[in-house]
C-alpha cells in the first residue's frame, strides 16, 4: 500500500507525463488538421487554374480528383513507410516546407505549363488529365504523407494505435472539409486565386517552422 507521500509524488509523476504528451499531440492533431485543409483548398482551386484552358466540364473535375486521389494514395503508402524508421520532427516538418514548395509552381508557372499542353493534346479530358499531374502530383503527394507519419507520431503504446489513427483522420478529414467550405462559399469571393494559393503555401510553411521549433516535444510523443 502506497503512502501518501508517494501516492502524490506518483501522482505529480502522472500528471506532468500527461503534459509532456498532450502538447505534442495537440501539436500533431493541429498539423493534420491544417494538412487536410489545404489539401481540399488547392484541390477546389483546380477547377479554376484550369478551367480558362480545358473548361470547367465534368472531365475536367474527373481529372483533378483521380489526380489528386492517386497522389494521396501514393502520400499514404510512402508516409507509413517511412514512419517504420524512426520518427523525426525534422521529416514531419520537411513534409510541410516541401509541399509549400512544391506548390509554389502552381502560382507562378501554370501558365507556362498549360499553354504546351493545351497546344499539343486537343482532346479537353486528357489535356486537363496531364495538366493535373504536372500542377498538383507532387505537393499533393507529400501532404499525403504526413497523415500515416502523424500517426507514427502520436502512438506511444500499441493498444493505442487504432485511437490515435481514428482521431488523426477524423481531425485530417474535418481540417478538409471546412477547407472545401470556406474555399468554395467565402475564399474565392474574397480573395484572387493565386492569393489563396500563397495563404496555403505560407499555411504549411509556417507549420513547418512551427514544428521545428517543438521537435524536442515531438521527439517526446
Amino acid at each position: 500500500m502506497l503512502s501518501l507521500p508517494n501516492y502524490l509524488a506518483r501522482l505529480y509523476s502522472e500528471q506532468i507525463m500527461i503534459k509532456i504528451l498532450i502538447l505534442p499531440r495537440a501539436l500533431i492533431a493541429c498539423m493534420a488538421f491544417i494538412s487536410g485543409f489545404c489539401i481540399m483548398t488547392i484541390e477546389m482551386l483546380g477547377a479554376r487554374i484550369l478551367s480558362p484552358y480545358f473548361g470547367g466540364s465534368l472531365s475536367v473535375w474527373g481529372s483533378i480528383i483521380t489526380i489528386f486521389m492517386l497522389a494521396l494514395a501514393l502520400g499514404y503508402l510512402l508516409g507509413g513507410r517511412l514512419s517504420t524508421r524512426t520518427p523525426s520532427g525534422v521529416t514531419y516538418a520537411l513534409f510541410f516546407i516541401g509541399a509549400a514548395l512544391f506548390s509554389v509552381p502552381i502560382i507562378l508557372f501554370a501558365d507556362i505549363i498549360m499553354n504546351p499542353i493545351m497546344i499539343n493534346i486537343e482532346d479537353a479530358r486528357y489535356g486537363s488529365l496531364f495538366a493535373s499531374i504536372f500542377l498538383f502530383f507532387i505537393p499533393t503527394s507529400i501532404l499525403g504523407m504526413i497523415s500515416p507519419y502523424s500517426v507514427r507520431l502520436m502512438v506511444d503504446k500499441e493498444e493505442h494505435s487504432g485511437h490515435m489513427a481514428g482521431l488523426l483522420y477524423f481531425i485530417s478529414t474535418l481540417g478538409s472539409a471546412l477547407g472545401t467550405l470556406g474555399t468554395s462559399f467565402y475564399f474565392v469571393l474574397w480573395y484572387e486565386v493565386n492569393q489563396i494559393l500563397w495563404g496555403s503555401v505560407l499555411s504549411l510553411m509556417l507549420a513547418g517552422f512551427v514544428i521545428l521549433f517543438f521537435d524536442k516535444f515531438l521527439k517526446a510523443a
